[in-house]
């Protein structure tokens, strides 16, 4: 990561993992009215993946902006699901989605998606800066669908090279039944 201050005796992974939020908060149309709320109500400090994928391609810049205005007033990172170089046509932080749409770029956070060992080995050779994972528990995103289940994602957890974001079905009670501190929500933070 561009800027990223290591201290003597530390590798770049473990100040890399030191700097990235435990906490996100996803965006999606189920949430969007309660998403200012949402984000002023986490810990400043804490991770923002705007996705709204629902929206027109000029009503998502747009509401990317305005959301992004908030984050930054609480202190938050703020990523943007699309590819590396409209994240950074956009002022955004870094860039969320699968491994190999993340493109190259030194200045912007990759946080890619993955599902299984083939993603995460896959996210392994292009070095993102971190993972998330799921989904780990069952969810409303995808009602009925298979997910990893606590001892599953703890396998694959350990397949990476980089942090591990929990996410799919993710609240304070289940991060702390998963045992995993670093966790993503869209409805599990949403007030």
């Amino acid at each position: 990561m561009a800027g990223l201050f290591i201290r003597p005796g530390y590798s770049e992974e473990m100040a890399q993992d030191q700097q990235l939020p435990q906490l996100w908060l996803l965006s999606d149309r189920r949430n969007d009215d309660a998403l200012e709320e949402s984000l002023r109500a986490l810990p400043r400090g804490s991770g923002f993946v705007f996705r709204h994928y629902h929206l027109r391609p000029e009503e998502r810049r747009e509401r990317f902006e305005q959301l992004q205005t908030v984050a930054k007033e609480c202190g938050h990172v703020t990523i943007l699901s699309s590819d590396a170089a409209t994240a950074a046509q956009w002022g955004a932080e870094g860039v969320y989605g699968a491994p190999d749409i993340l493109g190259d770029d030194a200045a912007l956070l990759r946080l890619a998606t993955a599902h299984n060992e083939p993603e995460i080995l896959l996210a392994n050779t292009i070095g993102a800066d971190a993972i998330f994972l799921s989904p780990v528990f069952a969810t409303r995103s995808h009602p009925g669908a298979d997910y990893l289940g606590a001892v599953r994602f703890h396998e694959l957890a350990r397949l990476a090279h980089m942090p591990v974001i929990a996410l799919g079905g993710m609240n304070t009670a289940r991060a702390g039944e998963l045992g995993w501190n670093r966790w993503a929500a869209i409805d599990g933070l949403t007030r």
